[in-house]
């Protein structure tokens, strides 16, 4: 299984969106270079209240471009970036993913698939009623979030768009994805 990169994003100050940019740098054990949410421990303001020790399991924030046409069926415009991700894909289902899988991206980085993102609310801030999109439930009643993976660096690089991820699984039993 394989996808593209077809955006990265970052921002070294606290803000919902984050500007593309031609390439993002990932440091192993870090997250993105230069990032707001770069670091060993937590770094979401939320997570820093709870425990500021806690581990950075969210270095790095994925989105699926292919959210952003469903939620344009139904009327919301959104751009790379603008959900807060540090790298935009396509052709991947992301949220498909167990937890422990690799993903190899361009030359050199590796990133771990560490859960979901929980969704917050501001997502209304920035277009309302998007939450509702990003975040519902199945038949079932279980949650589903739909607003992209987290993950931490393994292996550092370089991260331009246009670059391909590569899906490595982790040995089975797969354990799926949850909010981290």
């Amino acid at each position: 299984m394989s996808g593209t990169v077809t955006a990265v994003s970052s921002n070294s100050e606290y803000s919902f969106t984050k500007p593309t940019r031609p390439s993002i740098t990932l440091l192993a054990g870090l997250g993105v270079e230069g990032d707001v949410h770069a670091g060993v421990t937590v770094k979401h303001r939320s997570r820093v209240a709870q425990d500021p020790a806690q581990p950075n399991l969210r270095q790095v924030h994925l989105i699926h471009e292919e959210l952003f046409t469903e939620v344009g069926e139904d009327g919301f415009k959104v751009a790379p970036g603008e959900l807060g991700e540090n790298i935009t894909t396509s052709g991947i289902d992301l949220l498909s993913l167990p937890v422990g899988t690799l993903l190899r991206i361009g030359d050199e980085a590796i990133v771990e698939v560490t859960g979901l993102r929980n969704p917050c609310l501001q997502i209304d801030n920035f277009q309302e009623g998007l939450l509702k999109k990003v975040v519902g439930r199945d038949e079932a009643g279980n949650v589903v979030r739909k607003a992209g993976i987290m993950s931490v660096v393994q292996v550092g690089g370089v991260v331009r768009p246009g670059d391909t991820i590569t899906v490595e699984l982790p040995d089975e039993p797969h354990r799926p994805l949850d909010r981290v």
